[in-house]
This record gives structure tokens, C-alpha cells and sequence, in this order.
């Protein structure tokens, strides 16, 4: 009896504790959806970013370089998948062709995105024309990857190339450049906020 009384007594303790951090993680997971409401795919950018809530907590420079953090990762990944791809011994010589020139393109958003968050990482608390040089060079690079991934799916453009490997290769880059599209609009937020 003595045990149920404390633990009746601990009950309204549990519980607050419980509802403060919910509310903290509730701000947090809101911020987010405001701030993806402002970029192209939002539905992708709260998917991909919302894990990333208690180290983002509110602030745009976190949610920034969380979103580039994504978009490299799933570049290094979607880089992986067309290197196996380039291996695959049954391929038409266009086919091959595309995914040879795929793969460059993926290298180079990779480096492009790679870049784009040392620099962020690097940029400390920059302010006046130091900050807007860093931030310019950011918003280059991202928008340079954006552009790689694109010239990577134009490579796979017309009848001729439509199969398996283009709707797979598609499907990976295609995530890559939404979550790029997303990780701009973001830096480019953060840029107008500073």
C-alpha cells in the first residue's frame, strides 16, 4: 500500500516532466514544418529533417546545415548506387553512356555539397560582408549540385533510355535534388534572417 501511495505521489511528477519535454520537442518539430512550408518540397524537407529536431531546436543556421547534411548524405548515397550501376555488365552502350556521365555529376554534387558545409561549419559567427561572402558561397555550391543532378537526369531524357535503370537512377537522384532544393531554400532563409 505504502509503495502505490509514493508512486500515486510521483504520478503528477512523471507527468509534467513528460509534458514539458513533448512541448519542447512539439516547438521544435514546428519550426521545422513553418520552415519547410517555405521551400519547394516541403513534405520531403519535414521527412528528412524532423529526426534532426532537438539538435536543430529553432534555429535557422542548425536547420541549414542539418538540411545540407541530408542532402549530402543522400548524394554519397545515390553516388554509390550509380557506381554499382556503371559495373552492371548488361547495359546498352547509351545506357552506359548516361551512367558514366551520371556518375560525374553525382561526384560533383558531392564535392559541391561536401564544400557547402564545411563552409557553413567554418563561417563560426561571421557577421556584415564576412557572413554574406560565406553565405554567397554556400548558396553557390548548393545551386551548382542542384544543376549537377539535373544534367544528370537530362542524360537519361528520351524513349530510348526508358527501363529499370532510369526509373531506379531517376528515383535516387530525384530525392537528391528535392532534398538539394530544399537545403537552398533553407540557406537562402538563413541568409535573410542573419
Amino acid at each position: 500500500m505504502a509503495r502505490a501511495s509514493f508512486f500515486l505521489l510521483l504520478l503528477p511528477i512523471f507527468y509534467f516532466v513528460g509534458t514539458a519535454n513533448s512541448t519542447a520537442t512539439t516547438s521544435d518539430t514546428n519550426f521545422i514544418k513553418s520552415s519547410c512550408s517555405a521551400t519547394t518540397y516541403p513534405q520531403v524537407c519535414i521527412q528528412s529533417l524532423s529526426s534532426y529536431a532537438t539538435s536543430i531546436q529553432q534555429s535557422p543556421r542548425q536547420l541549414a546545415q542539418a538540411a545540407l547534411s541530408v542532402s549530402l548524405t543522400r548524394a554519397q548515397k545515390a553516388k554509390t548506387f550509380v557506381t554499382k550501376l556503371a559495373k552492371f555488365k548488361g547495359l546498352k552502350a547509351r545506357e552506359y553512356g548516361a551512367v558514366k556521365d551520371c556518375l560525374e555529376e553525382m561526384g560533383d554534387t558531392v564535392d559541391r555539397l561536401s564544400k557547402s558545409v564545411q563552409e557553413l561549419k567554418n563561417m563560426g559567427k561571421s557577421k556584415g560582408q564576412d557572413f554574406v561572402w560565406h553565405m554567397s558561397n554556400v548558396e553557390t555550391w548548393v545551386s551548382a549540385a542542384l544543376t549537377d543532378d539535373n544534367t544528370c537526369l537530362d542524360g537519361f531524357s528520351g524513349k530510348a533510355l526508358d527501363g529499370k535503370i532510369k526509373a531506379s537512377i531517376r528515383a535516387q537522384v530525384l530525392n537528391v535534388a528535392q532534398c538539394t532544393s530544399n537545403a537552398l531554400a533553407l540557406c537562402n532563409r538563413f541568409a535573410s534572417k542573419h
